[in-house]
């Protein structure tokens, strides 16, 4: 009898959706970087705590936050209520996990460098208040900026020599950044006293900055033989804490080989119709390139020519949006091809996307700039256009600005796996549903981008589970994907502090599986646009709870 009043009253006590508000309200407030990214300002005039005692606070308060959790009477919710109980406690020991296990902030310079860079530049990119206030929230960071770098000097003392080597073209980046671009963002700050004041702590982080690339260049880089591998342990535990993917890393890696060797003999029997070999009719392929000052109005192009594919076959519901820009990647986020920045799904304010593409530097010898354009080859761009905008990354948030579950919207719950899958098969279903259909060109694009993703999961899993060396990568990227050198050591070095890109081609693979068991579950009454607003709708959830609200329990990859 006491146990049974017991239960009742923690079921009165503690609902569901009390403990999800309270435990994202923390969230917002440790992690003020993510909160600005979420769309949730009222802490931007703060930088992330990485002092040790913070790190070892937040471990306790995760340890009390899943412990309460736990407490919630699973009989008491309903049934979707159970399966954002089950996300829930994965997401919190995620959390728990990243900083006692793979623990980044004591192993990689480029996590401070993230940070820094993503809170600082969120403020520029998006005017989430008038230009005075975004001024002070700068100057704010600014002047955190010492004890951020010197957190990350206590902190971070035997990284791996590759972290430290882009860790310093990062922070170099970042550097440029605060130099050069912020100058240029507030000069139109009329407040001479607030100029005044944000140009003393610019000065401070410019400091502070030099001073810590100083510390990686001459201290750290010299004596950083730590391996980068997270072990087979470790990289299991992430996949079904961050991601819900239980299977070993074996079986993922045969599941990668078999839709390699597919997507390899399609590749070659579109290329092989042009040429006799394949290698040679893609290397013919990519030297059609925009030149440097052609990229960024080609990109253009394309966006408002997929957004026009969409209204017109209606796969998938467009809703009112501020429009996309594009432009080339700043400096400090130059190890990326192509990214999308957009203000996050509780911004009241509608604000463009900004869709960048990562341009050559001027700086390279010529034959280095021609090998970076031809992995930009119009073929590609297409995919990259497909996956980033229209219907990928973008369409992607702004359906998710209208899911109504603060839980299910939020970014800081998202996994990778249903981020990267959803934008991978937009890649997939704009060609299979007739995009250009008579340009073998652009589907062979399709099909070397989905080289690149599963040699990403292949070498990804290999790097860190096995013996795999960043040179074995790059070959492999280059001799499977058809990668130019320069990019194909880009790809392999990123394996080794983003364990996280095995997920693009898995989380594609986890959808494809899902809607093919949904189209079988509802036979001639399946349509395609429904089942994308209704997965879309859902919110950013792991592919189990998906599938679990979708369809009934299922095996996520077959």
């Amino acid at each position: 009898m006491r146990r049974s009043t017991t239960r009742h009253q923690s079921q009165i006590s503690e609902p569901l959706a009390h403990f999800a508000d309270e435990y994202l309200a923390y969230l917002h407030e440790t992690c003020p970087t993510e909160a600005a990214a979420d769309g949730v300002h009222l802490h931007d005039d703060l930088l992330e705590d990485f002092s040790r005692s913070a790190v070892e606070a937040r471990i306790r308060d995760l340890g009390g936050w899943a412990r309460r959790l736990d407490g919630i009477e699973p009989s008491g919710l309903t049934r979707e209520e159970g399966l954002e109980q089950r996300m829930l406690a994965d997401r919190i020991r995620s959390r728990l996990f990243a900083l006692e296990q793979t623990r980044e902030w004591e192993r990689n310079p480029l996590s401070y460098a993230d940070t820094l860079a993503g809170s600082l530049t969120s403020q520029v990119l998006f005017p989430y208040a008038d230009i005075t206030e975004r001024a002070r929230r700068i100057g704010s960071k600014l002047r955190q900026t010492p004890r951020l770098l010197e957190a990350a000097r206590q902190n971070v003392t035997d990284p791996p020599g590759l972290f430290v080597r882009v860790g310093i073209e990062s922070f170099e980046g970042l550097l440029r950044f605060v130099e050069r671009d912020l100058p240029r963002a507030f000069r139109d700050l009329e407040d001479m006293h607030l100029l005044g004041d944000l140009a003393d702590a610019s000065t401070d982080a410019i400091d502070a900055l030099r001073s810590y690339i100083g510390h990686l260049r001459d201290e750290l880089a010299p004596r950083s033989r730590a391996s980068f591998r997270l072990g087979p342990e470790r990289f299991a535990e992430k996949l079904r804490l961050d991601e819900g993917i239980d299977l070993p890393a074996e079986r993922l890696t045969q599941i990668a080989l078999r839709e390699l060797r597919a997507t390899q003999e399609e590749f070659r029997r579109l290329a092989g119709e042009r040429s006799g070999d394949a290698a040679a009719a893609w290397r013919k392929i990519k030297e059609k390139h925009p030149s440097p000052a052609e990229l960024i109005p080609t990109v253009e192009g394309q966006v408002q020519e997929l957004l026009a594919f969409l209204r017109r076959k209606r796969l998938v519901t467009l809703p009112e949006h501020a429009g996309v820009r594009v432009g080339p990647t700043p400096d400090f986020y130059r190890w990326t091809f192509a990214s999308l920045w957009t203000a996050g799904p509780f911004e009241t304010t509608r604000m463009p996307a900004r869709y960048y593409v990562t341009n050559v530097d001027p700086s390279w010898p010529a034959e280095r700039q021609e090998e970076h354009l031809r992995d930009f080859s119009f073929a590609t761009l297409w995919s990259m256009s497909m996956h980033e905008v229209y219907p990928g990354h973008f369409l992607q948030f702004e359906h998710l600005r209208g899911v109504a579950s603060p839980l299910r919207k939020s970014v800081l719950f998202a996994p990778t796996s249903f981020v990267e899958g959803w934008a991978h098969y937009a890649e997939h279903v704009t060609i299979e549903q007739g995009f250009q259909r008579k340009d073998t060109e652009i589907r062979l694009g399709q099909l070397a981008e989905a080289l690149i993703r599963l040699a990403r999961t292949i070498v990804g899993i290999r790097l860190h589970t096995e013996d795999l060396s960043v040179e074995q990568g790059v070959r492999f990227f280059r001799d499977e994907a058809y990668l130019e050198e320069g990019s194909a050591r880009q790809e392999a070095e990123r394996g080794t502090f983003d364990p996280g890109y095995v997920l693009y081609s898995l989380g594609k693979q986890m959808l494809l599986k899902l809607r093919a068991d949904c189209e079988a579950a509802e036979g001639d009454g399946f349509e395609l646009r429904r089942f994308h607003d209704r997965l879309l709708g859902q919110g950013a959830l792991p592919f189990w709870m998906h599938r679990a609200l979708l369809v009934g329990d299922g095996a996520l990859l077959e």
